[in-house]
């Protein structure tokens, strides 16, 4: 079949599923809902490629901002792949995500190669760390001065100010409506002055078999405070808990081995362009993989 064929258009509500079943078999563990917050993070930065009406592919390719923006939820069903469909799909993200300063992407390890072509250079590995939480930890102490506020109790604010110091790039929209989501559990550690000193979502997800949970993004200031958050997630959530960490943060690794996780996947960040200079020592999870 050739490769002129797929028509390609703006992923609609109806594709959801489709998409989110597809992430699921290809082991990527799609939260409840986060396919429909990447479409609303930038409704013209999402497709799917159609072959007679049908979908067979995706991809997402989010601005940001007018510098920054992210390639992810590239995928092609198995049984269409070598036909030069996801070559296309990959053609259309990047045309939309033209003009920007910088381009980032999270490469499995048998497509390092394929993006290196395009112009992408490896920055840090990303690892996913797999623990079974029987959701019974006990509670840790909060630190003196600062209080644990859940959900609507957290200033928004203060979280999203946090958030843009310690990413590479401002993302409100794509924050509020990932920390409102009504899936799963936010916590926040709060000053009495209302700063944030770090904060964290755990929400449902869709293992390639069964249903487990993600936890992302997570932020602290310190090793300490990033545990403290952890545990109190996991509390209330029993079964299969996944995080994704940066190895940019060289505290994250160390961390989650103490608390009983174990890799279990591991991926690459590549970036074209220039990357913004902000660090990642902040940063113990990823919000997903497939938006950076």
């Amino acid at each position: 079949m050739a490769p002129s064929l797929l028509r390609i258009r703006a992923l609609e509500k109806g594709d959801l599923a489709d998409v989110t079943a597809w992430a699921r078999a290809e082991h990527f563990a799609p939260g409840q809902g986060d396919v429909a917050i990447y479409r609303h993070t930038d409704r013209q930065g999402l497709w799917v490629g159609c072959l007679n009406g049908r979908p067979i592919g995706c991809i997402a390719g989010v601005r940001y901002n007018a510098e920054y923006g992210f390639i992810g939820m590239f995928l092609v069903q198995p049984e269409h792949r070598g036909q030069g469909f996801g070559r296309q799909l990959w053609q259309r993200a990047l045309q939309h995500l033209e003009g920007l300063t910088c381009i980032g992407i999270e490469a499995a390890p048998d497509r390092i190669g394929d993006y290196a072509s395009w112009g992408f250079a490896p920055a840090s590995p990303t690892q996913r760390w797999q623990r079974i939480s029987d959701g019974n930890l006990p509670p840790a102490a909060t630190p003196e001065g600062l209080s644990l506020l859940e959900g609507s109790a957290i200033p928004d604010r203060a979280v999203q100010a946090y958030d843009a110091q310690r990413e590479l790039s401002p993302r409100p929209h794509f924050l509020a409506d990932w920390l409102h989501h009504p899936a799963g559990t936010v916590l926040a550690l709060i000053g009495p002055d209302g700063s944030c000193h770090g904060f964290g979502r755990i929400r449902p997800c869709l293992l390639h078999r069964g249903e487990g949970w993600r936890i992302g993004p997570l932020l602290a200031d310190t090793p300490a405070l990033a545990a403290q958050l952890l545990n109190a997630l996991m509390a209330r959530h029993a079964g299969v808990v996944l995080i994704d960490a940066p190895a940019a943060n060289p505290e994250a690794g160390p961390l989650l081995l103490q608390l009983g996780f174990a890799v279990v996947a591991e991926t690459l960040r590549m970036y074209r362009g220039s990357l913004p200079p902000v660090p990642l020592g902040d940063v113990y999870g990823l919000a997903c993989l497939e938006l950076g």
